[in-house]
């Protein structure tokens, strides 16, 4: 009789579906790493047992490197950035994510010298198992230190210039192109924009979509007035404008923020919104639905933003090479235009 073919060794693949949970938990529970449930623990400890699994010892030396957390790290100056609405919406969606990875969430600022060599420290040291990088300017050296890091990094926003292998984005130049075509059909044909700084990709993409919709519309489109993304921006940038551009009927702001700003500039002017100047806003932050009077806005998916983000990173760390993924808008109208 011939002989009987060498029985296949069982993978961690599959010792991980049938523990029900994700590779990197299988792989941290057999390697005894910190940061997993005794519940998955003993899930994945039946499974061997059921299926008789061997674990590779290169595969296992890997897997003892792995700490357990993914870091999302911000290049700012703002100490209290993550306070922000933006980055704390970002930062449930990354923790939800990871939750169910079963990875913990370091939070790093970038915010000086000292700040950025923390982070080139956690590059060169691997002290996380991936990196969610955001908020790049121009010529960033987070972005070079990216590059040269041994590790996964996703970008939440592409940089300037660059497409990087893994990124998360929102349509930023369909969202402004959407609600600049919205002031024109509301008759608007003097509209300004207040855009965020334009050392960002959001930055110059939203001006790009805001001076494609007047173009198309065969109107003028006004030099960019830049702001920082913050209300105190938003409240400057309207005043400038009021003073070179006084007959403006209509004005897309970058972000609610600054959109916010224009609108206590506009009441201090006297004003009247929408009947004088409609404004529209980007990113649908609470500050828009209680703005006097509430604002018109392009929804983008924020939450989404950072669980995408963190999906794609765990995605990566379990080995595998997924595609950039660009998440859409949506304009949600109110009473300010």
């Amino acid at each position: 009789m011939a002989e009987d073919a060498p029985r296949r060794q069982p993978t961690l693949d599959e010792v991980a579906e049938r523990a029900g949970v994700s590779r990197s938990v299988a792989s941290r529970a057999l390697n005894n790493a910190p940061h997993v449930s005794r519940a998955k623990r003993e899930a994945v400890q039946r499974a061997v047992r059921q299926l008789g699994y061997v674990p590779n010892p290169t595969a296992r030396a890997l897997a003892t490197r792995q700490t357990g957390a993914a870091a999302l790290v911000v290049s700012g100056e703002d100490p209290s950035i993550f306070a922000d609405p933006f980055y704390a919406q970002v930062i449930v969606g990354a923790s939800s994510a990871l939750e169910e990875a079963d990875l913990h969430l370091m939070l790093c600022l970038a915010a000086s010298d000292r700040g950025r060599k923390r982070v080139e420290e956690l590059f060169r040291s691997k002290g996380a198992d991936g990196v969610m990088l955001m908020a790049l300017r121009e010529g960033d050296p987070l972005a070079g230190m990216a590059e040269e890091a041994e590790m996964p990094v996703v970008f939440g926003g592409r940089p300037v210039g660059s497409a990087p292998r893994w990124f998360v984005d929102v349509d930023n130049v369909g969202g402004a192109r959407e609600a600049t075509e919205y002031l024109v059909s509301r008759g608007r044909t003097r509209v300004a924009a207040i855009c965020g700084r334009m050392d960002t990709e959001a930055g110059r993409a939203r001006y790009r979509g805001y001076r494609d919709a007047l173009l198309a519309a065969g109107l003028d489109p006004l030099p960019p007035q830049e702001g920082d993304f913050t209300e105190p921006s938003g409240a400057a940038a309207m005043a400038v404008l009021l003073a070179r551009h006084p007959d403006v009927d209509g004005v897309f702001a970058a972000n609610d923020n600054m959109a916010a700003g224009a609108l206590r500039t506009l009441r201090s002017a006297g004003r009247a919104v929408p009947a004088d100047i409609a404004v529209v806003g980007f990113d649908d932050l609470t500050v828009a639905q209680v703005a006097d009077p509430p604002l018109t806005t392009v929804h983008q998916p924020i939450t989404a933003l950072g669980r995408e983000m963190a999906r794609m990173l765990v995605t990566v760390v379990n080995g595998h090479d997924p595609t950039p993924l660009i998440l859409p808008t949506r304009l949600i109208v109110r009473s300010s235009a």
